[in-house]
């Protein structure tokens, strides 16, 4: 006789996915989970928690910032993920293994719950939660971090309200992976690190 096993427990469809396209204008695939199509309006950096956590308390200006599982997600301008390697190398962050990541065309990542509603019951331990939510009745791609932000009227320093820069951006995502990863290393013991340096 063949064991039948239970359906796995659906979670609870909140209308996530019909929120993000009517409020927000947003590609989302219905779930579950419910995940937000990227390469449209924007693309996302991934980098790990312990690095995104550190980039956003040093007060690093975003746009939209979530969580999931054990990584931070950035929204950044549509076309990012393409310019990310050659910027990298622009930066001097190239070869480096930075555990920074970039999303766009083709991809997608798991859809936070609208902001100022509880993340659903039933939802996997980690579910995406945003730390930095997209206003709704705006449109995200003026507050997005891109290319010559900076250099823009009314964008890119200070609480203006415009886009963050982007180079800005990602050199500062860069240098938070980096130290994340010394830090884990350190915190993993002597056995793990490279032999130290002599001074003669």
């Amino acid at each position: 006789m063949a064991l039948t096993l239970p359906a796995p427990r659906v979670p609870f469809d909140d209308g996530s996915a019909r929120w993000y396209k009517n409020e927000l204008g947003w590609a989302a695939a219905e779930g579950p989970p419910v995940r937000l199509i990227t390469g449209l309006r924007f693309d996302v950096l991934g980098l790990p928690a312990d690095a995104g956590t550190a980039l956003l308390r040093h007060g690093v200006r975003t746009g939209p910032v979530a969580r999931a599982g054990d990584g931070v997600l950035l929204l950044v301008a549509a076309g990012t993920a393409e310019d990310l390697p050659a910027l990298l190398d622009w930066l001097e962050w190239g070869g480096i293994g930075l555990e920074l990541s970039a999303l766009g065309r083709g991809g997608s990542v798991p859809a936070p719950s609208p902001p100022g509603r509880a993340v659903p019951a039933g939802a996997p331990p980690g579910a995406a939660v945003w730390l930095r939510p997209p206003e709704p009745g705006r449109a995200v791609e003026p507050s997005l971090p891109a290319f010559g932000a900076a250099g823009r009227a009314g964008a890119g320093t200070g609480d203006d309200g415009g886009a963050p820069d982007l180079v800005r951006l990602v050199d500062a995502a860069a240098n938070a992976c980096h130290r994340a990863r010394l830090m884990r290393a350190c915190a993993a013991g002597p056995h793990t690190r490279a032999q130290p340096l002599a001074f003669s």
